[in-house]
């Protein structure tokens, strides 16, 4: 602190703010260092209900959903498959499709690694977002 006098009527302390505006910036550099950044991850897509407008019987559907089951068997819409051709009969469905985005739907007895490895043959065939469908979830009281 600094002391001045003024003479009349007796001395008169002012505070030396220049250490506390110091400590002050070094406080919001620690603080700015330390908050961690927005996690990233992957967008979640839900599937949308189609319209009821008239549309052919016959008009593919546009929604593709790659189920997989806990014996390891793969399914592109209830159309049994193989894990070998996975890969190219996404990327034979995909070709003329400009919307890029399926979604994966596994037991609940499948482990994560299967899921993962669907998803990852779902990019390799050209499919840009892939969803994830849950099953049953149960809400605890």
């Amino acid at each position: 602190m600094e002391i001045q006098s003024t003479g009349r009527r007796g001395s008169m302390s002012e505070p030396n703010i220049v250490p506390l505006i110091d400590v002050l910036l070094v406080l919001i550099i620690i603080f700015m260092a330390i908050t961690p950044t927005a996690p990233s991850g992957m967008t979640a897509t839900i599937p949308q209900p189609s319209p009821t407008t008239s549309q052919p019987a016959i008009a593919p559907p546009t929604t593709i959903v790659v189920q997989v089951a806990a014996d390891g068997s793969v399914k592109i819409n209830q159309t049994d498959t193989s894990w070998k051709d996975l890969g190219t009969r996404l990327s034979d469905i995909f070709k003329i499709r400009a919307e890029k985005v399926a979604f994966v739907k596994g037991d609940d007895a499948v482990s994560f690694g299967q899921v993962a490895r669907a998803i990852d043959i779902m990019r390799g065939a050209g499919v840009v977002n892939v969803g994830l469908i849950a099953g049953k979830m149960e809400v605890e009281n």
